[in-house]
């Protein structure tokens, strides 16, 4: 059964560790991220992309380090919106999640039409009758069904998912690395596997072109603040969030940087790709033959279904603050299942709107609006760590134990600030229009909710645990 708290709010059980939160915020960033983007950022950067990538981990570690530090003042499901809300302003708060419900939203809905596509392209000619629209609409529909079931059984049943999906992932980039470490030991020897040309290469490193290749290279941690909307759910979260959040960070940099090295090593001429948006796959084959390009396939399946699975269970919890809060209507959202302990009338409204919008938007379109919601809310986090750590002081120092400490307390969050602004700023203009749109659908109805702002938000606390 869920706990129930003093005044009758449902509450989640404390049942994940340290790791669970690793291996949760590593699948939601996606481990093989770099084979998505290698192309492009290539591109993007001049050939530095290694560089963009440890340049955008340093700064979003500066990020996830403001998330820690809010969690483990508010340690409840909610993430940025209860951050912000708690720790700036409660209609910012709901602005915030409504933000923030759409990066979610759209983790499962662009993982859903890129697994069913990728899918119809292994399986179209097993069925050479069937139409392309409908064989993507049944694959689709099989996706998102698969992805509901699984979090319908519950969070313990998603991370045992989530270790091995990981496990799986990792375990096919590290057999990439050693190919191509083979390959390049034999084709030039140590030259070959050594070099600082993926770092630094005098004649095609631009100031501009670095900082227009970060802001890109920057996706590649999208999704790390999904571990902490499982902060109720996670023994020790004063602890264990902070640590989580930072070391996802470090592993995406790290791991993804040492991808992305092999790669152009592999191929260091990214004009002569046959495609940017598919180039990791020629690298994979070069190094590996038809059956390695075949294995990369199937483990960009296995991302896209990991991805929509922790997309799915970060909005549906998401839901479920906003509900608890009675922000959005509590006897939906606040639901828990008695029996798994889960909100699963949330799953299943978040798994049909990933199929639906799976039929009606494409690929690009949902990827370009992804960034949208999410720098939004980093840059709230951010500035409610700020303002709680360093300005209001009571609310954050006197919690925490501690003096005011000009680094930790406002330049770490305010540089976090700065960076996740200058991203947002550089969005493309249809990805700004159509996010504008989704706030001011959520802004018209926080006025409604609010009888235009006479009322503030029920703000339920939840920090003393």
């Amino acid at each position: 059964m869920a706990t129930v708290n003093t005044d009758g709010a449902p509450r989640l059980h404390r049942v994940l560790n340290l790791w669970d939160l690793i291996f949760y915020g590593i699948i939601i960033v996606v481990p093989i991220g770099p084979v998505v983007i290698f192309g492009i950022s290539q591109k993007l950067s001049a050939g530095h992309m290694v560089t963009t990538i440890l340049i955008a981990m340093l700064a979003m570690m500066l990020t996830a380090f403001s998330y820690g530090r809010m969690a483990a003042l508010y340690p409840t499901a909610g993430s940025a919106y209860t951050y912000v809300g708690r720790g700036l302003n409660p209609y910012l708060g709901f602005v915030t999640g409504w933000a923030m419900f759409l990066d979610y939203l759209l983790m499962p809905l662009i993982n859903t039409i890129y697994g069913a596509l990728i899918i119809q392209r292994l399986v179209a000619p097993l069925f050479p009758h069937l139409p392309a629209k409908l064989l993507y609409a049944l694959l689709a529909a099989l996706f998102a069904g698969a992805v509901t079931m699984l979090n319908l059984r519950g969070i313990r049943a998603t991370a045992r998912a989530n270790l091995v999906l990981v496990l799986v992932m990792c375990g096919v980039v590290c057999v990439f690395i050693v190919l191509a470490i083979h390959y390049l030991y034999h084709s030039q020897g140590w030259q070959g596997i050594f070099s600082l040309e993926p770092f630094y290469n005098p004649s095609t490193f631009r100031f501009r072109t670095i900082v227009t290749g970060t802001s890109f290279a920057a996706l590649t941690y999208i999704g790390f603040d999904g571990v902490t909307t499982l902060a109720e759910e996670v023994d020790n979260p004063t602890r264990n969030v902070l640590r989580a959040t930072v070391m996802v960070c470090l592993f995406t940099g790290l791991f993804g940087g040492l991808q992305a090295y092999t790669a152009q090593r592999v191929w260091p001429d990214w004009h002569s790709f046959p495609n940017l948006e598919t180039a990791f796959m020629d690298v994979s084959k070069r190094v590996g033959g038809v059956l390695f390009f075949k294995v990369m396939a199937g483990t960009l399946i296995i991302a896209c279904l990991g991805t929509s699975l922790t997309g799915q269970v970060g909005a549906a919890r998401l839901l479920f603050g906003m509900g608890r809060d009675n922000v959005l209507p509590r006897r939906f959202f606040a639901y828990l299942d008695p029996k798994r302990n889960s909100p699963s009338r949330n799953i299943w409204m978040i798994g049909i709107l990933a199929y639906a919008g799976a039929l009606l938007l494409d690929f690009e379109t949902g990827a370009e609006l992804l960034n949208f919601g999410a720098f939004l809310a980093f840059m709230g986090v951010n500035l409610a760590t700020l303002r709680s750590f360093y300005i209001q002081g009571k609310a954050g120092r006197a919690r925490a134990g501690r003096t005011r400490r000009l680094l930790a307390d406002a330049l770490v969050p305010g540089l976090g600030f700065l960076f996740c602004l200058a991203i947002w700023i550089g969005l493309p203009r249809p990805a700004k229009i159509a996010g504008g749109i989704w706030l001011l659908i959520g802004i018209t109805y926080e006025v409604i909710q609010t009888r235009g702002f006479r009322r503030k938000p029920a703000m339920i606390d939840f920090s003393e645990t």
